[in-house]
């Protein structure tokens, strides 16, 4: 695939680095926000978006189980990035003589030994490859940054060490977003089906509501729920099942689902990530 797929950051983010691994033939569109990654692709300005939804550690992105049901995009692919956090310094920067390391407060978080064992500390910055670019742009040889291998390439840092995050299971899911929806043909083995619903205000409606996927043997790989509008009773799902709903099992699924829901929104059926695999998905 050729164009452009946009992400939220700057370049040599994790998204930055999640995009050219999964779409290499694709420039990278780099995005202020989320709403503005999902604009340009509304707009045209790029073919797809690459936006994160969780993390093995951190949990879920914020914000983006808002934006996708009213982004008018469409989930066509998921990758499953490794976050392989690096200390970036200055050219002809020692490791003896750094004295703090600048990133995302979620980096810093996952590099607590690193710090600890060098004595560094910890800045918190707007994001990781925006830490690598004030890094660059000081050249002081005491300050250093957690960022991504890429951002080390893009401003002209040194790598001083590889892989200092505290757990090598940190891995980020990103959904790819489209304008419009892939239509696999439902025989097809290895889709996964993307949706939003809100059950009805009656008593045991989400056991009732759910419980046509235990029955029809549907394997629910996410389920996770958030207010809406800021209301306490306003709950709405964001759910990720294994199948295709033309396929019988998930078909009876999402029929019972919907008799005990106000809504039901597919928000895309595609390929499961070969990388799901090593997840235990």
């Amino acid at each position: 695939m050729t164009g452009m797929i946009a992400f939220q950051g700057l370049p040599g983010a994790y998204s930055d680095l999640a995009c050219r691994e999964a779409y290499p033939g694709m420039q990278t569109l780099p995005c202020e926000s989320f709403e503005v990654a999902i604009e340009a692709v509304r707009e045209g300005r790029a073919v797809l978006a690459m936006l994160p939804c969780e993390n093995s550690l951190a949990g879920r992105v914020p914000d983006i189980h808002h934006l996708l049901p009213q982004s008018g995009l469409f989930v066509v692919g998921e990758h499953f990035q490794r976050v392989e956090h690096c200390l970036l310094a200055p050219r002809g920067a020692t490791a003896t003589g750094l004295k703090r390391a600048h990133s995302h407060t979620v980096a810093l978080g996952q590099v607590r030994r690193l710090l600890r064992d060098m004595a560094l500390t910890p800045v918190v910055e707007a994001d990781t490859a925006g830490a690598a670019k004030l890094v660059a742009e000081w050249n002081n040889p005491e300050e250093a940054a957690i960022a991504s291998a890429l951002a080390a390439e893009i401003y002209g840092l040194d790598i001083l060490r590889r892989n200092v995050e505290d757990a090598s299971h940190n891995t980020t899911r990103f959904y790819v977003m489209a304008p419009r929806p892939i239509t696999p043909d439902p025989a097809t083995p290895g889709l996964m089906t993307s949706f939003v619903f809100r059950v009805r205000n009656v008593p045991a409606a989400l056991y009732k509501a759910l419980g046509g996927f235990a029955t029809n043997g549907v394997n629910m790989t996410k389920l996770e729920s958030y207010m809406l509008g800021g209301q306490f009773t306003a709950t709405q799902f964001l759910c990720d099942v294994d199948g295709h709903p033309e396929q019988p099992g998930l078909r009876r699924a999402l029929e019972e689902l919907s008799f005990f829901s106000s809504e039901v929104r597919v928000l895309g059926v595609y390929p499961a990530a070969k990388a799901r695999a090593s997840q235990g998905g």
